[in-house]
């Protein structure tokens, strides 16, 4: 029975990482495949030719269009009928503060000169002597920085675990941080499986046991006359 179990923790270990990527791509796949190609003419599209589905043109024709409209954008032409289409998203009350939002998030994860999310650091928080994992976005600039009055501040990202989507944002100093040695995967993977992944060791069924925590000794409490029977 140890070995079956063993097996079928090591069965699982291989196949289930691979069965959730592989149902979320097809997911993500039939999601833009649904959005893309109903507006597709009859005429380009190989589902009117074909017994069944293609799955996936959907995917190539966005990224070609996505493509073509970065190509466009980056002519005099389409850089004047962009600034206009971004003028006019400007000067709508509720859409403006939408659109800066989102084209400042794409701004700074796509920028190739950014510096986003590349070192894995520890932090206290969220008290003292209690630490954890966090992620250096950015030196902190803009108002923060100035009513702060420090120009050395760092801003991080402490996600929580096992879901990193959600988390705090914290402006440190950087005497106020630990820098770690390993990579952001590793940390990421640290976060994801509660501090039971760690890259600098194997994991699985056949993984070294960790050694038993040694806890403080308790106090025993006191005992009255009464209890003390033989």
């Amino acid at each position: 029975m140890g070995r079956l179990r063993n097996y079928f923790l090591t069965g699982l270990l291989v196949t289930g990482p691979a069965g959730i990527t592989l149902y979320l791509s097809w997911a993500i796949m039939s999601w833009v495949d649904s959005w893309v190609k109903p507006y597709l003419p009859s005429a380009y599209n190989p589902d009117t030719y074909l017994p069944f589905a293609v799955p996936g043109y959907g995917v190539i024709v966005a990224l070609v269009l996505i493509t073509l409209i970065g190509f466009l954008t980056a002519n005099i032409v389409g850089r004047t009928l962009f600034g206009y289409s971004e003028t006019m998203l400007q000067r709508m009350p509720l859409v403006r503060n939408i659109y800066k939002g989102l084209k400042q998030i794409f701004a700074s994860v796509l920028a190739e000169r950014g510096s986003s999310f590349k070192q894995a650091v520890l932090v206290e928080f969220p008290r003292e002597g209690v630490w954890t994992i966090a992620f250096v976005a950015a030196p902190t600039k803009g108002e923060v920085a100035e009513k702060l009055q420090s120009t050395d501040l760092l801003t991080v990202y402490v996600p929580t675990t096992p879901n990193p989507t959600g988390g705090y944002l914290l402006f440190v100093r950087p005497d106020q941080i630990r820098v770690l040695d390993m990579s952001v995967e590793d940390a990421a993977k640290l976060v994801i499986s509660f501090g039971l992944v760690t890259g600098d060791q194997p994991a699985g069924p056949f993984a070294p046991k960790p050694a038993p925590v040694a806890l403080p000794p308790q106090a025993e409490p006191a005992r009255s006359p009464e209890d003390a029977t033989v």
